[in-house]
């Protein structure tokens, strides 16, 4: 469908998508904050070189942030910080804000058919910054000093503050017919039914707390839905094809910062893969700060049976609470594994690498720790 108009339930709520945000965003729940660490000091960096085509599309961006009340000139020249935010994070105090765990979202997701979801309009730009704060953020272009009066993108704690109040706006939805993880926002039912109740409740929700989807990111009314990286149905779960491609066109790293990348991506899908710690042994002593860089054979095909296993990666299971379960675990000298099962299909691998104290192990303490 082209239009929001051509959809059942959401052609009620045409004023909750909008092309263009304009204005700023109404006072929620939360605000964004910026403390700093005490004695931390404004840091001032003159801005980046940019070829003539660079200046002219920063010129065209930064006219568009200001005609939409994202950003203002920034009066006070002494208090100016890099758009590139690196130096204000190494100065601003955590929030300890937890993000959910990707598998924890899916296992509620038990004999949903039936999905919508929903992609927040430039999410971070529908949060105001508490005013006080607002200095921080001003950046230098050619073209003047400007700050952010909403939440760029780019500061640390904006994933945290985010995350806080979307479970805030969702909270009776959660764990019921709702996942969300920042400003993404997955809808799941169990029959087209419930989920004209469920799409309706979720989009009267936007509407109230004046927070803007963007339509053409959003999809209704499927049976089988991309988020977050997997591929959901209702058979269960499987790594995203798109995500595959980009493993396998991985080139063979040359330094610990290429091999932590391509860990970091295959790692996140390691509950798909059996024995994933043992497999990616080789690799994950190369990270280590007291090991030279050397790529031998055995790194070699450590990373190409991790993009084959990836390759081949089964479906698993969304596990139902009510029934039993089964766990057949391993363990040797290269690490410990499990496998989660039920009903004969699995629903996760779990795997870990030896820790120093029980290297030194005898086979039954090992065998113990695995379980």
């Amino acid at each position: 469908a082209r239009s929001p108009h051509d959809i059942p339930i959401v052609r009620e709520f045409v004023d909750v998508f909008q092309d263009q945000l304009s204005g700023g965003p109404p006072c929620r729940q939360v605000e964004f904050s910026i403390d700093l660490i005490p004695g931390a000091r404004p840091v001032s960096k003159a801005p980046y070189r940019m070829a003539p085509k660079e200046l002219q599309k920063l010129k065209t961006q930064l006219q568009e942030l200001l005609n939409l009340g994202f950003i203002r000139p920034n009066k006070d020249g002494s208090m100016r910080m890099c758009i590139d935010y690196r130096d204000l994070n190494r100065l601003t105090i955590k929030n300890k804000y937890p993000l959910p765990r990707i598998d924890d979202l899916f296992d509620q997701l038990r004999g949903a058919c039936v999905f919508s979801k929903i992609d927040l309009h430039s999410g971070y730009h529908q949060l105001k910054i508490k005013e006080s704060d607002i200095p921080k953020t001003a950046f230098r272009t050619r073209y003047g000093h400007f700050e952010f009066v909403v939440m760029p993108f780019g500061l640390s704690n904006a994933p945290a503050v985010f995350m806080d109040l979307m479970n805030r706006v969702f909270h009776p939805f959660l764990d019921q017919f709702v996942i969300v993880f920042i400003d993404d926002i997955l809808i799941y039912s169990k029959s087209k039914e419930e989920h004209e109740e469920h799409l309706r409740a979720v989009l009267s929700n936007l509407r109230r707390e004046k927070l803007y989807a963007k339509f053409s990111k959003c999809e209704f009314w499927l049976q089988r839905v991309a988020f977050l990286g997997h591929i959901i149905t209702s058979a269960g779960i499987e790594v995203n094809p798109s995500k595959i491609a980009a493993v396998q066109n991985w080139s063979a790293p040359k330094n610990p910062s290429e091999v932590r990348s391509f860990l970091g991506l295959a790692g996140y899908y390691r509950r798909f893969i059996e024995g994933f710690s043992k497999i990616a042994l080789p690799l994950s002593q190369l990270t280590r700060k007291s090991v030279k860089f050397e790529w031998t054979n055995r790194c070699e095909s450590s990373f190409q049976e991790l993009k084959r296993r990836l390759t081949t990666a089964p479906v698993l299971t969304i596990p139902d609470p009510s029934r039993n379960f089964t766990i057949y675990s391993d363990a040797s000298r290269q690490g410990l594994g499990c496998v989660l099962m039920q009903d004969d299909q699995v629903v996760a691998y779990a795997s870990r690498q030896l820790k120093i104290h029980e290297q030194n192990y005898p086979t039954h303490d090992l065998e113990l720790a695995a379980v």
